[in-house]
């Protein structure tokens, strides 16, 4: 059975590559995964274009485990050499947009949530889900699908990790900044030029450190991504715009990040775009860690954010494929990792579901 789903693994994500599905324009994705389930008898609900399942045998006073991944992808940029739409097999690498991020984690998350469907006695509820808007952190994806799912008390999060188990991920603060200055004439003496009031923010920027370090998440990241100012030679502009990226490790809240920078950043003002993108972890004692661990997989902590961010419950990020592909030029993902990525995931899941719920059986005698 497990040979089987797959071969029909990687043939939907062949499919899936072909299906444009740019975040918040996934219609005909969803569809792709809908046939999935009728075609494996399989009841489902559609939720915009969010695709999820419960488990037959759900009961309410089992703990529930989501399985989740997304099926938008970024645009292709302008380094592409093949064509991004169509899926073809080189040399083992399935190549193809959104094939490593991330299409080839959830076909695998269907492909193990098929197989365990039919199966009774599991130690956990099992909900799966195919989410839209993970790259654009959009309102209609799994952070609006949460108040329609059973309540999640643990979640696998599909995303390339090289089936590697990231215990802890980074969470994600932008701010808008504006430094102010006084606009003149380029030809006139000008001591408050905001350009120039802008290089010492710059350097604030730049040597500006968070005390608190984390075992798996290491050092709060801040960088300036953009900056903007002007609109012709000869005009000292009144103002210049900056966009500040802040990755957040697990020691701290994005309120907190977003406190410190309003009150000592020298900007004119600050301000965040959303506090809601947090850090997330999984205790490595949980038992799906210890469960990875003893398939001899190791743990780190992920920079990259995913719809982790937008859960409460402890989360696990593990997934076939690199996430240095992801939103690369002709990206790929090796045919032979997705078959590793379904066993893998089979192989923890019954450790977990299985060996539990036997074991819990045999305590109850």
């Amino acid at each position: 059975m497990i040979q089987e789903l797959t071969i029909k693994a990687i043939e939907l994500l062949k499919n899936l590559i072909e299906t444009p599905s740019f975040s918040s324009e996934e219609d005909n994705t969803a569809l792709l995964l809908e046939a999935w389930f009728k075609n494996h008898d399989i009841p489902y609900t559609r939720t915009q274009n969010n695709i999820w399942s419960v488990h037959k045998d759900f009961d309410p006073s089992k703990p529930t485990l989501l399985l989740n991944s997304h099926h938008d992808t970024v645009k292709p940029n302008n380094g592409y050499t093949k064509d991004p739409f169509k899926a073809t097999i080189e040399d083992g690498k399935l190549y193809g947009l959104g094939s490593n991020d991330a299409g080839g984690c959830l076909v695998s998350l269907l492909a193990t949530y098929t197989y365990f469907y039919q199966q009774n006695d599991l130690s956990y509820n099992l909900v799966f889900a195919g989410t839209a808007e993970e790259e654009s952190s959009g309102p209609n994806g799994l952070n609006g699908l949460l108040k329609t799912l059973p309540k999640i008390d643990v979640a696998i999060v599909g995303e390339p990790t090289l089936m590697q188990l990231a215990i802890a991920e980074k969470g994600l603060v932008v701010f808008d900044a504006e430094v102010k200055g006084t606009p003149s004439h380029a030809a006139h003496p000008n001591n408050d030029n905001a350009i120039y009031n802008t290089i010492k923010v710059l350097e604030w920027f730049k040597n500006v450190r968070f005390d608190k370090t984390s075992d798996t998440l290491g050092d709060v990241k801040l960088t300036v991504t953009q900056i903007n100012a002007g609109k012709q030679h000869n005009a000292v502009p009144a103002n210049v715009s900056l966009v500040i990226d802040v990755r957040v490790n697990d020691q701290y809240s994005n309120q907190e990040i977003s406190d410190y920078l309003q009150e000592n950043s020298p900007c004119t003002s600050i301000t965040p775009r959303g506090l809601n993108l947090n850090s997330s972890s999984i205790p490595k004692e949980h038992e799906l860690v210890e469960a990875g661990i003893a398939l001899g997989r190791k743990t780190y902590g992920s920079p990259t954010l995913s719809d982790q961010s937008v859960l409460s419950c402890p989360s696990l990020k593990l997934g076939p494929g690199d996430s240095t592909r992801s939103h690369t030029a002709d990206e790929f993902i090796y045919v032979n990792e997705i078959e590793e990525g379904i066993d893998l995931y089979i192989q923890l899941l019954s450790k977990v579901l299985k060996e539990k719920a036997v074991t819990l059986k045999t305590a109850e005698r």
